[in-house]
């Protein structure tokens, strides 16, 4: 998953990246909440760590405008100083699912992490993922669209289920390099662009079928499920 967290103390932005990074986790760091505010109006992520109190905006501040502009199902973390019962409850009431007390400690950090990240993307588990007329099998990367097999590569499975997994929402193009190639792909852009319309030839992603896949100028992929489709063609296959 892809975290972006907000801290002006490096050494707690270190300890947080270490922590994400070992349960398998990308942070993205800002020790600015205007930076980070910018971050979070062209890339998407899976989960907020907020810090109540930067130089330049309040963690509530920021809250309240992600909780306006991005998904509602986007989990958010205060990570603060305040202790008060009714810090907690303002850092609620402003829209955060949860709020850590400074010093943080590192095995309640990974638990609140992994129990928000279960809670807000549950079609993440288990083995066979079925969306529609579109069926995956992780362990053997096996895709079926209408019950017929249908080859794709491991990128191409991986960048498939990914969106799929992601229904309706906007993902940048960074998000999907560094879920699908990593976080150190020195990946071109066009190999991005070319994943996403072999998916739309073989899988049948385009409009008057049961899903679609629309580019975002500038930021990144949608897959959206359709209102009404067409008949659909046999999937295409390898010669």
């Amino acid at each position: 998953m892809r975290i972006a967290v907000l801290d002006d103390e490096p050494l707690q932005l270190e300890l947080i990246e270490q922590v994400a990074s070992q349960a398998g986790h990308v942070c993205r760091l800002h020790r600015s909440g205007v930076a980070f505010l910018q971050d979070l109006r062209r890339e998407s992520f899976d989960l907020l760590l907020v810090d109540w109190e930067v130089p330049d905006l309040s963690g509530p501040e920021i809250v309240r405008w992600a909780r306006e502009n991005l998904p509602a199902t986007l989990p958010i973390v205060f990570i603060t100083h305040r202790s008060e019962e009714s810090d907690l409850v303002e850092g609620l009431a402003c829209g955060a699912d949860d709020f850590i007390v400074k010093p943080v400690r590192v095995a309640e950090l990974q638990a609140r992490i992994a129990a928000l990240l279960r809670r807000a993307y549950p079609q993440s588990r288990g083995d066979v993922l079925e969306f529609g007329p579109y069926r995956f099998t992780q362990s053997s990367f096996m895709a079926e669209f209408q019950g017929q097999s249908v080859v794709l590569t491991h990128r191409e499975f991986a960048l498939a289920v990914l969106l799929f997994q992601n229904e309706g929402r906007l993902m940048s193009r960074d998000h999907l390099r560094e879920a699908v190639w990593g976080q150190n792909s020195e990946m071109l852009s066009r190999t991005l662009d070319t994943h996403v319309s072999r998916l739309r030839q073989v899988l049948q992603l385009r409009p008057g079928q049961a899903y679609a896949i629309s580019a975002v100028y500038g930021l990144g992929y949608r897959l959206d499920a359709q209102g009404s489709t067409a008949p659909s063609e046999a999937p295409h296959r390898p010669a």
